[in-house]
């Protein structure tokens, strides 16, 4: 009786530690809605055409996280030097962290938009107090000891 009492106790405290965002499959109108979402920004910044390789894709409820990387379609390198976020003066290569992109998303009945998003960050922009706030149930574990 002590062992399961001691279980339910660690249970309800690291409850709310436990991610309860889920990775939308492969092939799902969400995935692909949220994909899409942040493909408007990287064909703007990139040029298009632009594929994702995706390293994290979070949903709980209306609000989403993605931490992709932006290439050519069947895995080509971009060159961010010839991009039209380069020649417009966004982009400094030298200070990037490639084609990465990070985004907070938010759906809007079947939309998703990248509300927050960046491409090449070399920091963990995202974690920041009003952000972790808002979007804690899909980054609550990059900002832990952040208010």
């Amino acid at each position: 009786m002590r062992i399961l009492m001691s279980f339910m106790l660690v249970a309800v405290l690291c409850g709310p530690l436990m991610a309860q965002y889920v990775e939308p499959e492969r092939g799902s109108a969400v995935r692909a809605a949220m994909l899409d979402a942040l493909r408007a920004h990287a064909d703007e910044q990139l040029g298009a055409p632009v594929e994702f390789i995706v390293h994290e894709l979070r949903v709980d409820g209306i609000f989403g996280f993605a931490s992709v990387v932006a290439q050519r379609p069947g895995g080509g390198a971009i060159d961010l030097y010839q991009t039209p976020g380069f020649r417009e003066g966004l982009f400094d290569p030298s200070s990037m962290d490639g084609t990465s992109m990070q985004a907070l998303l938010r759906r809007s009945g079947d939309t998703w938009v990248a509300v927050h998003w960046a491409i090449g960050a070399t920091d963990v922009w995202f974690a920041y107090g009003p952000f972790c706030r808002r979007y804690r149930a899909v980054i609550g574990d990059y900002c832990e000891g952040v208010n």
